[in-house]
């Protein structure tokens, strides 16, 4: 495929809107993008030009944009370019959108904590066949197959000293 993919440095510059499509949910923001150089006449750095683009999320990364993301902070965005051209009341304006693949925070400039999304019920049935290890986060129920609650215990283990 022929597309211009980019990476994008910058920071978030609208609150994420957010909305329920009938293809599944999307989300949008604007992000700015400021070049920085080293001005050696003033020994010291100093902001370029800002870019603005419109970055386009969709499924679950528009969910995770928009649960995720606030007006301020640093992040990186991966994507497909787009640039669209436009005469609106006689004008020509040019637009440049990025379909998001991958976003996150920038961590050079503080920390953020993962938490993973929640799965639909029908993909966490600890009884499939797909999933060959027993579900460790239940605690046991009482069963009939075993009546004595001591044998359900497991030991507790010995301390070494």
């Amino acid at each position: 495929m022929n597309e211009t993919m980019v990476c994008a440095v910058g920071r978030v510059a609208t609150q994420p809107v957010y909305r329920e499509m009938a293809s599944g949910p999307s989300a949008r923001f604007r992000m700015a993008v400021t070049a920085r150089y080293w001005d050696r006449e003033k020994n010291t750095w100093t902001d370029g030009h800002t870019n603005f683009f419109t970055v386009w999320a969709n499924r679950q990364l528009a969910t995770n944009t928009a649960a995720s993301l606030t007006v301020g902070e640093p992040v990186i965005v991966q994507g497909r370019l787009k640039v669209r051209t436009d005469v609106r009341e006689g004008q020509s304006w040019t637009s440049a959108d990025i379909d998001a693949i991958a976003i996150g925070h920038d961590l050079a400039w503080g920390t953020s904590a993962f938490r993973r999304g929640g799965k639909p019920e029908a993909a966490a049935s600890p009884t499939s066949p797909a999933s060959p290890e027993p579900n460790w986060e239940t605690a046991p129920d009482d069963s009939a197959e075993c009546s004595d609650a001591s044998a359900q215990r497991l030991p507790e283990p010995a301390v070494l000293m």
